[in-house]
């Protein structure tokens, strides 16, 4: 691992208290995912929101789950971040 994804991972271990690891096994889940299929997005949306302890409300996870499906995801960190913030 390079500096780069380390200093990644510390901040997402820092920030939302998912270990690395975890990481590693819900992106490998999703390598071949069908990122139009809402069902599967939906699952993926709340496992992560599990992970992270942070439960999102019905509203939330639907914005989320139909920006994912219709390909609207925001193109920079910033965006994205505003997005689960809404």
């Amino acid at each position: 691992m390079n500096n780069f994804q380390k200093g990644m991972f510390d901040k997402i271990q820092k920030n939302t208290n998912i270990q690395p690891d975890e990481v590693y096994k819900v992106a490998d889940s999703v390598k071949h995912a069908d990122f139009s299929d809402e069902k599967t997005v939906r699952n993926l949306v709340r496992q992560l929101s599990q992970m992270a302890n942070k439960p999102l409300s019905k509203e939330k996870e639907d914005k989320i789950v139909q920006s994912i499906v219709k390909n609207k995801m925001p193109g920079d960190v910033n965006s994205l971040n505003n997005l689960f913030k809404k």
